[in-house]
């Protein structure tokens, strides 16, 4: 069962309600139900965590099953965004003494702000001095803003595995001017297993597990002080992460040439599905690498097996990855983590096209993925 429809009578009602207004895109009757729901005496952490973050995850999830368009998707979290801004002006005074100072921020390229957002205001509703940075920080200007106005502790979110990279350069920054980072969002992993591999000081699974980490403390081994990138992942000396990522487009480029001799179903798409089937043999390449940069075979498999999903709720076969995935193996044959990986992900996609696996599906909140093989 899926997240979201586990809650209490009374919140249901409150999440059923709302999913009608954003999917409605009746702003203010969402903004006019949750302030209606705090009057009536539900906590503002409440209706941030259990209403508005449930009904998100059922955003994503309905668009994962192709009952929701990219802009309805669009519309639907641009409400929540706005909501949860307008909800932010009606929190309680800040204490005179905060608990201490957090600077909460996206990683670089991270659009997904929603739940870096949601940790911002239960942080803040907690006691906590928060600065929120909002999407996309660009690592500098991360560390410019530490360098100017401190902070206790900082808060790094990312939804996408392919900024994993990224938020392994902005926690070593971090770090190295003396601030410990919390990690946290679905990029890091099953129980934030990449935040462990990329040196983060702490990680946690969602804002209240976070608030609760932070008033514990969080603090840099000493071990830490002075780590470079390469300490943390050794495997990258080979430099396999390095040539896949600087031929992604050759790579692109052989996997078309060669797509509609492999699946010749391809030679009836329309311009759009081809530049469609561009973006994503390119979104392929992309997670290829960044299993690659965490040599990681279940981060390559798992985007495969999720992208199966995403087809077949749109009626594309997902044997049409099959290909893709052949020719990049002939490719990179000379390259052996890349053979590994790419071996790891056909076995996976065998499974799901297997009849046991038919009824595999797409589980995660990666709602804006461009639209895969060969449109949707």
């Amino acid at each position: 069962m899926n997240t979201y429809t586990l809650a209490a009578p009374p919140l249901r009602g409150l999440q059923d309600a709302l999913w009608a207004a954003v999917t409605a895109r009746d702003e203010r009757g969402a903004a006019d139900l949750l302030f209606a729901a705090l009057d009536d005496g539900v906590d503002a952490e409440t209706v941030l965590l259990d209403v508005i973050a449930p009904v998100q995850a059922r955003v994503g999830a309905e668009w994962a099953a192709n009952r929701l368009s990219v802009a309805q998707e669009h519309a639907a979290s641009a409400i929540a965004e706005r909501v949860i801004a307008a909800l932010a002006h009606r929190r309680p005074v800040m204490p005179a003494t905060p608990l201490g100072r957090v600077t909460v921020a996206c990683v670089d390229q991270e659009w997904h702000v929603l739940p870096a957002r949601l940790l911002a205001e239960v942080l803040t509703l907690r006691g906590w001095q928060v600065d929120f940075l909002g999407a996309q920080v660009p690592t500098p200007h991360l560390i410019a803003h530490l360098h100017t106005y401190g902070a206790d502790v900082v808060a790094l979110s990312s939804s996408l595995p392919t900024r994993l990279p990224a938020a392994h350069a902005a926690i070593t920054a971090c770090q190295a001017v003396g601030v410990p980072v919390l990690a946290g969002g679905a990029a890091f992993g099953p129980a934030g297993r990449y935040a462990r591999r990329l040196g983060a000081d702490a990680w946690a699974p969602d804002a209240r597990a976070a608030a609760r980490r932070l008033a514990d403390g969080v603090a840099i081994p000493a071990m830490a002080v002075g780590r470079q990138q390469i300490d943390d992942l050794p495997h990258l000396d080979d430099q396999e992460y390095t040539l896949v990522v600087r031929s992604r487009p050759q790579l692109v480029r052989e996997v078309l040439t060669q797509l509609e001799s492999r699946f010749p179903a391809s030679a009836a798409y329309t311009e759009q599905q081809r530049e469609h089937t561009a973006q994503d043999v390119s979104h392929i390449v992309e997670h290829l690498g960044v299993a690659l940069y965490m040599d990681d075979d279940d981060l390559f498999a798992g985007f495969l097996t999720w992208t199966g999903g995403i087809l077949g709720a749109r009626g594309v076969p997902a044997v049409s990855l099959r290909p893709v995935l052949d020719v990049l193996g002939t490719e990179l044959k000379d390259f052996p983590r890349s053979t590994r990986l790419i071996d790891q992900a056909q076995a996976a996609l065998d499974a799901l096209l297997a009849p046991a696996g038919r009824t595999s599906g797409a589980s995660d909140d990666r709602c804006d993925q461009s639209a895969l093989l060969p449109d949707s």
